[in-house]
């Protein structure tokens, strides 16, 4: 995998999409887990910091000791750690806006068996910005053509699937979503583009180092088969630059981020 920063307490890899994060109960045959891939890879034990859905990729941190690991998850925690996504969505989505809507946390398939309490709504917040769109002349369903947008995503909170169920709470699912996206439009998409995978990526996440006090940005590269939809869209410029209004990273690692630019 791809190692985006490596310090002494901290490694952060660029994961792939399709890939677990680690062993569990839904893991089925699979064979192949990030944790177990960089341990590997740098021959060290790691431990998980954070979640990052299976179907998404992007910058996946963990810590190379228990102590590092519970410090940077109380960041996490008491959401001190900024993350910033990148998605396709169907149709047009306002300008900007914030997503407030608190979601009852989704367990596992066979997790639901132990979990013995009724589930609980909890606050969750995605702050969203359209960088561009465009309209394809490919008839879906009843309509004559289909609308996308780019989409920058923040979220405040870090609720399992947040992103991906709030996107689908404003009517905007993110392509290639099987779970809750549009089957017509992931079709498309796979037909058209010869892209089979979610995009959703996990393109930046900024924190402060716990022991040096830094600021550190790390931020991943999109892979080839979502850099060709975004080519293929007209919409380069919008994943060129830095962030609108903010310093290059602190580190010298490699930076692949946003700017909000028109489609045309």
């Amino acid at each position: 995998m791809e190692i985006l920063f490596h310090d002494e307490h901290f490694v952060a890899v660029n994961k792939p999409a399709g890939l677990l994060v680690h062993r569990s109960i839904i893991a089925g045959g699979e064979t192949r887990f990030a944790m177990q891939m960089l341990r590997d890879q740098i021959g060290r034990h790691v431990f998980p910091v954070h979640r990052l859905d299976r179907p998404t990729s992007g910058v996946l941190i963990f810590a190379l000791s228990p102590e590092a690991a519970r410090r940077l998850a109380e960041s996490f925690r008491t959401r001190l750690v900024s993350k910033r996504y990148l998605a396709v969505v169907r149709g047009v989505v306002e300008e900007s806006g914030v997503i407030d809507c608190p979601l009852v946390e989704e367990p596992d398939p066979l997790e639901r068996r132990r979990v013995q309490s009724p589930p609980v709504s909890q606050d969750a917040v995605t702050e969203y910005r359209r960088l561009a769109s465009v309209e394809l002349p490919f008839p879906v369903g009843r309509y004559p053509s289909a609308r996308y947008s780019l989409v920058g995503v923040f979220p405040h909170t870090g609720r399992r699937h947040q992103i991906r169920r709030h996107l689908k709470h404003i009517f905007h699912p993110v392509i290639g979503d099987t779970r809750y996206g549009e089957g017509r439009h992931n079709r498309l998409f796979r037909s058209e583009y010869g892209c089979g995978r979610m995009l959703l990526a996990a393109v930046e996440t900024r924190f402060i180092h716990p022991w040096t006090s830094e600021a550190v940005t790390v931020t991943a590269p999109l892979d080839t088969s979502f850099a060709d939809v975004i080519d293929r869209l007209g919409w380069a410029k919008a994943v060129s630059g830095n962030w609108p209004g903010e310093q290059t990273p602190s580190k010298d690692i490699d930076c692949y981020t946003l700017r909000d630019v028109s489609s045309r």
